[in-house]
């Protein structure tokens, strides 16, 4: 085993625990979602053997490329966190336990069109802008409560909760409004009450402002660049989509 990916890991862990225990809470109330695009697959077994189980994919291609290769290892589970595109849905309802990136109607009414021919539901995070970047995706803060219940309409989806991209290249401090402002729209749909919404989840912070996040109540970290080493493009490249296809 490549003994980087394992002490990598371990390092990640222990600041995931700190960062717990700071915010008085229990590592088991985190999950560590390693985030996989351009990860070559040695490095991903790698991870595997020294315990790791649940990955994300940005490109509805490369995981459609990956996942077969993956199959023996039964324990892995696979998320999409990137932007998806409509014409993508069919791909990637294949693979994935939970959509992290649900972040307009059309794409509501493509997954529950596409999941009723196959007659099965999917658990979804709906995505918010909380840095009102104009180069990120996701509802506004002011039109996530709107999206929510459009979305309620579509009985496949099983709404679990929000995710959000901190403001990249920015300071803890301006980073972590983005992630109390994704806390701030998780308690005002909680408080709408509305059928068949759970609001348990908050998918937030990546390599750079994890320990932020977790102290702010993430439940899921999406961590990359910390575990594999650094990409040859910039996270902006995968977070920052201008092409935006067929959408």
């Amino acid at each position: 085993m490549d003994q980087l990916v394992e002490q990598n890991l371990k390092t990640v862990r222990q600041q995931m625990e700190l960062a717990c225990i700071a915010s008085g809470r229990h590592m088991d109330d985190v999950k560590l979602l390693l985030a996989t695009k351009t990860v070559p697959l040695d490095k991903l077994h790698q991870a595997i053997q020294a315990g790791e189980a649940l990955f994300g994919e940005n490109k509805a291609q490369e995981l459609r490329d990956k996942f077969p290769l993956m199959q023996q290892h039964k324990q892995v589970e696979w998320h999409f966190i990137g932007h998806l595109q409509t014409n993508k849905v069919k791909d990637v309802v294949k693979y994935v336990t939970l959509i992290h990136s649900v972040d307009r109607l059309k794409l509501g009414q493509a997954l529950h069109q596409q999941l009723t021919k196959e007659n099965k539901s999917m658990d979804i995070l709906v995505q918010i802008n909380t840095s009102y970047e104009e180069s990120k995706f996701g509802a506004s803060p002011e039109t996530a409560l709107e999206l929510v219940e459009q979305l309620c309409q579509f009985d496949t989806l099983k709404i679990k909760g929000l995710m959000t991209i901190g403001k990249l290249n920015a300071t803890s401090e301006e980073t972590r409004d983005c992630f109390r402002l994704l806390k701030k729209v998780q308690a005002q749909i909680k408080d709408r009450n509305y059928p068949q919404v759970e609001m348990d989840t908050l998918s937030m912070g990546m390599s750079g402002d994890f320990k932020v996040a977790i102290e702010e109540g993430a439940t899921i970290i999406r961590v990359g660049t910390s575990v594999f080493g650094q990409r040859y493009l910039p996270d902006s490249y995968y977070w920052n989509e201008n092409m935006r296809g067929d959408d």
